[in-house]
């Protein structure tokens, strides 16, 4: 295994240090694929869970292997794989055992999604190794991303774990609400990719408040949480596709930090009429303290 091009005179990294990311996403896999099986089994809990571990191993090998500088062809394949299998593969089965057993129409759904996840990673590899991308598009993914699609699929699984059986799982919604996700996945609508978030100093005790609160739910009511999480980021897609454009009409704002760039946006969005006439206003009140009056036609 080799690690991606570098100076003659860099030290070779030891073989441990390599394997941990690959490593991530082998259980990643492992955790998606038994999900697979606990589906089949009716242990829709553990399988729902195990997608979900899935996720946050996908989001940790990669930056792993950028925090240790491990990163290899092998494993950017590897990860590309692995999330097709477990946000494509697993979830369309996941469907198909509980929501639509023996179902031809619900097949054909559920094959059509993988289909749309398989396509989307695709184009993702292939923006990817774009050299002439500008250094914005960095910021945003180009649809839905697999993890994200995968947990925007399952949420009429997840309401049905949370209230039975009801209209959010009936074979057309269930179908047309999948079939919705896959056009997601395969759209040209931004998507944040959250690499550039920060945080202000002074909203840092709130944010810790929401995470915890968040962390609460999760713990008393999962799905709920899971809803949640599904509900929050649908609403911030109309944000992201804002933002994107708004760099993408000024890419030398990408330089500056992210919150410059909020105060660049803030300030271009504040009216001008209303600044120009408290200005005209404050001028008519110094010229009264003064005993200054305003000329009329007779001077």
């Amino acid at each position: 295994m080799t690690t991606k091009s570098g100076p003659a005179d860099t030290p070779q990294r030891p073989i441990g240090v390599l394997l941990l990311p690959s490593i991530l996403t082998v259980a990643g896999l492992c955790a998606g694929l038994t999900g697979v099986r606990f589906a089949a089994e009716g242990k829709v809990d553990l399988a729902i869970a195990l997608v979900v571990v899935a996720a946050i191993l996908d989001g940790l090998d990669g930056r792993v292997a950028r925090l240790l500088s491990a990163s290899t062809k092998i494993g950017a394949e590897l990860d590309s794989l692995a999330d097709a299998i477990n946000f494509g593969v697993t979830p369309a089965l996941m469907l198909y055992f509980v929501c639509f057993p023996g179902n031809p129409a619900g097949w054909i759904v559920v094959l059509v999604y993988v289909v749309a996840m398989v396509l989307r990673l695709a184009r993702f590899n292939t923006l990817a190794a774009d050299p002439t991308a500008p250094a914005y598009t960095k910021d945003f993914f180009v649809g839905v991303p697999a993890p994200a699609g995968a947990m925007l699929v399952l949420a009429p699984l997840a309401a049905r774990q949370e209230w039975g059986e009801g209209w959010w799982s009936s074979t057309p919604v269930v179908g047309g609400w999948t079939l919705f996700v896959a056009a997601l996945t395969v759209s040209r609508i931004p998507t944040s990719s959250f690499k550039t978030m920060t945080v202000q100093p002074a909203k840092a005790a709130g944010v810790l408040i929401a995470v915890a609160g968040l962390v609460a739910l999760i713990l008393t009511y999962p799905y709920i949480a899971l809803l949640v999480v599904v509900a929050v980021y649908l609403l911030h897609i109309p944000f992201a596709w804002r933002s994107q454009r708004w760099v993408a009409a000024r890419p030398s704002a990408w330089d500056s930090k992210p919150a410059e760039r909020r105060a660049m946006r803030r300030e271009q969005r504040r009216p001008v009429r209303p600044r120009r006439r408290a200005a005209h206003q404050g001028t008519r009140r110094s010229a009264a303290r003064l005993g200054l009056r305003r000329p009329t036609r007779e001077d």
